[in-house]
């Protein structure tokens, strides 16, 4: 087939590794979340102590963040004064070690479907923080839809089997805390020019979480981890399931990396839909059909949003290549005349 064969092949092999990065990205993502409900919920593994949980991960994945960066040398370090890491990564690292600690105690209390469900007002936590902070402009039909998605996840809330008041302001404060994170990477890091993937993220951020965490472990958790004698931990359990949490932050890498940002919001709908599938018919939680038509219009609200995050970023690129255009057009202008000057 020549050259127009090849083509095509190129294509299609370009689009079977896109699909494997979104499977391996869903994968781990689904893993992580499943392994970490069943470490802390009283019925399952019956280990409840969600700091402890995560600062194993941080404590793993700050020391393979380490190796990568320093010792074996495969990723590029990013060089950081001493003032930005305590004016930018220290609020991030302190905003992400809160989120991941609600986050995990939310399993505790709350079904996986139903947090998955609760996870959808995360645009909406994003685009609120980051109208306050001026890093998004308000506009009346987007605030509209985020009203939607609000509405949506209402509906699935009324409809929710097993409610449990704290465990649902558990994962709302979560979501408040990684949707500041995310508006204050862009005011702290991007505007600075500092841009980190998740492995040098993990290298400066995890060992801040883990000085962040201590303080709530030490009154919250140790007293009662020194009682009971939790302290023996299962290396397979704890080990895998680490290791599971810094493969998720590669696949994040090599998703973001190979494909774009947007491409993620889009799996992580499709992770979703996979989770509560799996939460009803494997770990028998109970969906009721309020949770699935209110999940659903908060769903439709997501896709419109990513739908219109795309339609921006298609203008954005757009709006840049007209000048590139013109600019070309007038060199070849400037050429043309150079030429006419020469011939005369």
């Amino acid at each position: 087939m020549g050259k127009g064969g090849s083509l095509s092949e190129g294509v299609i092999k370009k689009i079977l590794l896109s699909y494997t990065y979104v499977a391996i990205w869903i994968f781990l993502s689904f893993t992580v979340i499943v392994y970490n409900k069943y470490i802390l919920d009283k019925k399952m593994y019956n280990w409840p102590f969600p700091i402890s949980l995560t600062m194993i991960h941080m404590s793993f994945c700050a020391a393979l963040a380490f190796l990568l960066v320093r010792v074996f040398k495969l990723v590029e370090p990013i060089t950081m004064s001493r003032d930005v890491y305590l004016s930018s990564v220290v609020p991030i690292g302190a905003l992400y070690s809160l989120s991941l600690w609600l986050s995990n105690s939310a399993y505790i209390y709350l079904s996986v479907s139903f947090i998955q469900m609760l996870k959808a007002l995360m645009p909406v936590a994003v685009y609120s923080i980051g109208v306050s902070f001026k890093k998004e402009t308000f506009k009346t039909d987007t605030m509209v839809n985020m009203l939607s998605i609000s509405l949506g996840v209402a509906i699935a809330a009324y409809g929710e089997a097993r409610f449990d008041t704290w465990g649902v302001i558990l994962q709302l404060g979560a979501v408040v805390f990684e949707a500041t994170r995310l508006v204050l990477i862009q005011i702290l890091l991007t505007s600075k020019g500092i841009t980190l993937n998740p492995i040098t993220s993990l290298y400066h951020v995890a060992p801040c979480c883990l000085a962040f965490l201590l303080v709530p472990w030490i009154y919250v958790e140790y007293p009662t981890l020194r009682d009971t004698s939790s302290f023996h931990l299962d290396y397979v359990i704890f080990g895998t399931n680490s290791l599971c949490a810094f493969a998720l932050n590669l696949a994040v890498f090599l998703l973001v990396g190979k494909t774009s940002a947007l491409t993620m919001n889009v799996a992580g709908v499709v992770k979703d839909w996979l989770l509560i599938a799996f939460s009803w018919s494997v770990i028998k939680d109970t969906v009721t059909p309020i949770n699935l038509v209110g999940y659903g219009l908060a769903f439709l609200g997501v896709a419109y949003y990513n739908h219109s995050k795309l339609q921006a970023l298609k203008a954005k690129e757009a709006q840049k290549k007209v000048p590139n255009a013109d600019e070309e057009a007038n060199n070849r202008l400037l050429e043309a005349e150079s030429d006419g000057r020469e011939e005369k």
